[in-house]
């Protein structure tokens, strides 16, 4: 009998994969390769035979299309092993038979789960609950994502289930943001692709914002502040004024849905020399250009209440909302759309305010759509994933499977 996606997702969460920021190299933690292995030999076993691991910790796979469907559109289906620097990676898992209702509470570290601070959990009464034990998040980030690929690809193969050929790519660091940094598109070959690694059941993902980082540098001067009177030029002070100069009613704690914002995250400095860093993120362009036309109005705005201290401004941008390109591949949706209600679920289509490996992978050549594994509370310890849920996105990758063998 086929492996349940609940063991394997059991199994992987207990091996630490937490990823490290502001790090070179890829992987930025070698611990990612010990699920990396797992997940080799374990593709192995079920009969993907050419599954393997690179230098970078990308685990990639094949599944070889059923004979007479060797034409088909060469399906995609990623995830990514690393679990966010948050919280502790190494989960000791616990399951929570026919969920009740009530307050959550896990045994370390006095963490509970409340229905007061958790509504969603009102949709769970009578499901199955997975969590930590309170000493780490679950992992279910992506985890969840990664068993229940795994899973389907077994039922595929043991129930004979006619397919085209298919791709699974397994990443690194997606939460430190280089997730996509060597993967190989190319190389990849699929047409289309689907990222496991949203949220709660149904939710489709096919919008993420437009991102872009401010990064103003302010430059003073500095001497004995004895002997500073009409001499100290203090960044400091000029960029404590730069800050409040982001305006709050555009800002992360402001603003909800298809809302864009400015968000002031970094200030760090001296008398000499501080850096003020400015997250840029807007659904579409016109709102990214009104917020980089505003930001780069602040530099002067500076200087007048601080003579002789100098702001330069760079504006680095980060990644492209995905619609560009998924609204010129229709299809592609569709097939998460129509899996979707063939699993018994109504879609619910989505945009993430963030961003995701699939845009970028998206702008890479690939279309990749975002598809729910059922978990919640990501990148915290009071994470949780109902075992129903899981279920069901093993029944959504089979229909994609399925729909997958009729496009050509």
């Amino acid at each position: 009998m086929p492996e349940t996606v609940v063991d394997r997702f059991l199994r992987y969460v207990q091996i630490d994969t937490q990823s490290k920021p502001d790090v070179e190299q890829v992987p930025s933690t070698e611990k990612q390769f010990d699920l990396a292995k797992l997940l080799v030999k374990e593709l192995q076993e079920i009969g993907i035979e050419d599954a393997h691991v690179d230098d970078h910790c990308y685990v990639y796979a094949t599944l070889p299309p059923t004979e007479g469907y060797e034409n088909k559109k060469v399906l995609g289906l990623i995830a990514h092993m690393d679990t966010s620097p948050d919280a502790p990676g190494k989960a000791v898992p616990m399951i929570w038979k026919d969920y009740d209702g009530k307050t959550i509470e896990l045994p370390v570290d006095d963490v509970k789960i409340t229905p007061e601070e958790n509504p969603e959990l009102s949709k769970y009464i009578g499901q199955d609950l997975i969590t930590s034990d309170g000493s780490s998040l679950l992992g279910a980030d992506d985890k969840a994502g990664v068993a229940e690929i795994v899973a389907a690809m077994e039922r595929v193969i043991s129930e004979g289930i006619p397919h085209g050929k298919i791709r699974i790519g397994f990443t690194p660091d997606e939460e430190v943001a280089k997730g996509t940094a060597f993967f190989d598109v190319e190389a990849f070959g699929a047409e289309y692709a689907f990222t496991m690694d949203g949220s709660e059941p149904g939710e489709l993902e096919n919008e993420n914002f437009n991102a872009a980082t401010a990064i103003f540098n302010i430059k003073g001067y500095n001497v004995h502040p004895g002997y500073a009177k009409d001499k100290m030029r203090n960044s400091i002070r000029a960029a404590s004024f730069l800050a409040s100069l982001i305006p709050k009613e555009e800002a992360p704690e402001t603003t909800d849905g298809w809302e864009g914002y400015l968000h002031p995250f970094s200030v760090t400095g001296t008398v000499e020399d501080s850096t003020v860093k400015v997250l840029i993120r807007d659904f579409s362009e016109e709102g990214m250009e009104k917020f980089r036309e505003y930001l780069r109005t602040v530099p002067e705005k500076v200087t007048d209440i601080f003579p002789g201290i100098e702001v330069d401004l760079e504006i680095k941008e980060s990644y492209r909302n995905m619609k560009e390109v998924l609204d010129k591949h229709p299809h592609v949706m569709e097939v998460a759309l129509q899996a979707c209600r063939n699993a018994g679920m109504e879609p619910k289509v989505k945009n993430i305010r963030g961003g995701t490996d699939g845009a970028r992978l998206c702008f890479m050549g690939l279309p990749t759509p975002n598809v729910f594994t059922g978990g919640i509370n990501f990148h915290g310890k009071q994470e949780f994933i109902s075992i129903q849920s899981m279920e069901k996105a093993v029944e959504v990758i089979i229909e994609m499977v399925k729909l997958g063998a009729e496009i050509e």
